[in-house]
């Protein structure tokens, strides 16, 4: 009974790691990277889903401002068997698109204005920092596991 429980619940299940990059090139618009599978008993992935997101700060204090957006997405639908006390690695790529704010757009129009830009920026505490997503489907699993990792794009 405790055996069927933990494994609904996960607790005994597979277990995921994001192997990435330190820093990715914007330019080459495309997150290549390694997952993990381990588990203690053998288990079914039914897919596997990947997210790259841009957490976007700016001002400070009370009238600090925090967007999410999700700069690319992939979905690994293929079925994987993960056996007891064995690694299975899964590579993949994730293609990207930069979203760029309004004052960065006008920061790229020259020289001049980018030094502007840089200004604003520093001035209402710009912040963007990225993070890649990953959460797997088990078959006869409620909690299904995931993993985040933060990663530098070179922008």
């Amino acid at each position: 009974m405790i055996g069927k429980v933990k494994q609904w619940l996960g607790i005994e299940g597979v277990k995921l790691e994001l192997v990435l990059p330190e820093e990715v090139d914007s330019r080459d618009k495309v997150l290549r990277g390694t997952i993990h599978l381990m588990s203690l008993n053998p288990q079914t992935v039914t897919g596997i889903k990947v997210v790259l997101i841009e957490k976007y700060s700016r001002g400070r204090s009370k009238e600090k401002l925090i967007d999410e957006y999700e700069l690319g997405h992939t979905f690994i639908g293929r079925t994987y068997e993960v056996p007891a006390q064995e690694v299975v690695e899964l590579e993949f790529e994730l293609p990207f698109s930069i979203v760029k704010s309004d004052m960065e757009e006008f920061g790229n129009r020259n020289f001049l204005f980018g030094g502007i830009a840089r200004a604003a920026k520093f001035m209402q505490a710009v912040k963007s920092e990225y993070r890649v997503e990953a959460e797997a489907k088990v078959k006869g699993v409620a909690l299904n596991p995931f993993d985040r990792k933060s990663i530098k794009l070179k922008v």
